[in-house]
C-alpha cells in the first residue's frame, strides 16, 4: 500500500491531448528529466495508484505531454485532468530540495539545534519576498522562520523533519 506521506507531488495533469489517451502535464519539479522514474503514482477515489510511464515529450519549461501505460483514449485520459501526479519520495535523494513544491513542507517537525523541538509548520507563506515557515506554537501565537539554505541543516524526508541552526534572537522576535 502507497502512504502519501511516501510521496512527493511534482505536477498537476491540466487535460488530454489528442484521441490516444496523451495528457497535458504541468510540473514543478524536473526530477524526471534527469533521473529516470519509471512510474508516476496518482491518487484516485483515495487510493494511490502507480502508472508506468509510456512517453513524455517536453512541451515547455513548465510542460510536457505524457502518456501513462493503460490510458489509450482521450475518455480515460479526461478521468486524469485536474490530479496531481506524484513520485515515490526515494526519488528525492537526487534532487533539489528547492524543486518540490512549498506545501509538501506542512505537517515536517522543525527542530532547531539549540532549542530543541520547535512545532509542526501549518503552512509556507509565501505572500512575502522570502518564503516562511509557519509554526504554531498557541492558539493565537506562532513562529515565523525563513525558509533559507543558511539556516537547514538537514532535511530528513521519510521521518518529516527539518533540523535549522537558527540565528540567536531570531526566535524571539
Amino acid at each position: 500500500m502507497i502512504l502519501k506521506d511516501e510521496l512527493i507531488p511534482i505536477g498537476q495533469v491540466l487535460k488530454p491531448h489528442g484521441i490516444h489517451g496523451e495528457m497535458v502535464f504541468e510540473f514543478t519539479s524536473d526530477i524526471f528529466e534527469r533521473e529516470e522514474v519509471p512510474f508516476f503514482i496518482v491518487e484516485i477515489d483515495g487510493i494511490f495508484v502507480p502508472f508506468r510511464v509510456e512517453n513524455y515529450r517536453m512541451r515547455s519549461s513548465s510542460t510536457a505531454l505524457i502518456q501513462l501505460k493503460g490510458v489509450t483514449s482521450d475518455e480515460k485520459a479526461r478521468g486524469f485532468s485536474g490530479l496531481t501526479i506524484y513520485i515515490a519520495s526515494h526519488y528525492l535523494s537526487e534532487m533539489d530540495d528547492r524543486e518540490v513544491e512549498a506545501g509538501y513542507f506542512e505537517g515536517f517537525q522543525l527542530v532547531d539545534e539549540h532549542e530543541g523541538v520547535l512545532g509542526l509548520i501549518s503552512e509556507v507563506d509565501q505572500t512575502t519576498e522570502n518564503a516562511l515557515f509557519v509554526v504554531p506554537v498557541s492558539d493565537d501565537d506562532e513562529l515565523l522562520i525563513p525558509v533559507s539554505d543558511e539556516y537547514i541543516v538537514h532535511i530528513d524526508h521519510e521521518l518529516r523533519i527539518i533540523r535549522v541552526n537558527l540565528p540567536e534572537g531570531l526566535l524571539d522576535l
